[in-house]
């Protein structure tokens, strides 16, 4: 058996109810409607990194991974609209040579940045111009492409 306490019920006793409220036009509004501005909810602020780090931490994550860089879906519809240009046909391709295709594309697209890269760095600076893929492609040899 339990001891009586203050605290427990007594079997006697019924709870009192308060009444429901009542609102002056029957419905409660909401804080929109009612014309009393809301406050939007606060989120946590962003980190500012400075000029230069982000590039770098792409440029590190990019370096570690080993998939591929453009998607592959667009890639080979470019791939298909090139081919169907010029033969007239649309050809089939296996999925697997367009990914060889793309993996190779996307090689050559590296090299020649980081050659437009050296070209920057040589004339002092940090940004690539067009004119440093141009002059990369061009001491390459690689003409009308």
């Amino acid at each position: 058996m339990r001891p009586e306490t203050s605290i427990s019920r007594r079997k006697d006793k019924v709870p009192v109810r308060r009444p429901p409220k009542v609102y002056p036009d029957s419905a409660p509004k909401s804080p929109r409607l009612s014309g009393v501005p809301v406050k939007p909810p606060v989120s946590p602020r962003r980190r500012r990194f400075r000029p230069g780090t982000q590039a770098l931490m792409e440029i590190r994550r990019y370096q570690k991974s080993t998939d591929l860089l453009l998607r592959k879906a667009p890639f080979s519809r470019l791939v298909r609209e090139v081919c169907q240009s010029l033969s007239g046909e649309s050809l089939r391709w296996q999925v697997y040579a367009l990914l060889a295709l793309q993996e190779a594309a996307e090689a050559f697209l590296v090299l020649l940045f980081s050659d437009a890269n050296l070209c920057a760095i040589h004339a002092k600076r940090v940004t690539i111009f067009p004119r440093d893929i141009q002059l990369a492609r061009r001491i390459r040899g690689v003409e009308t492409m």
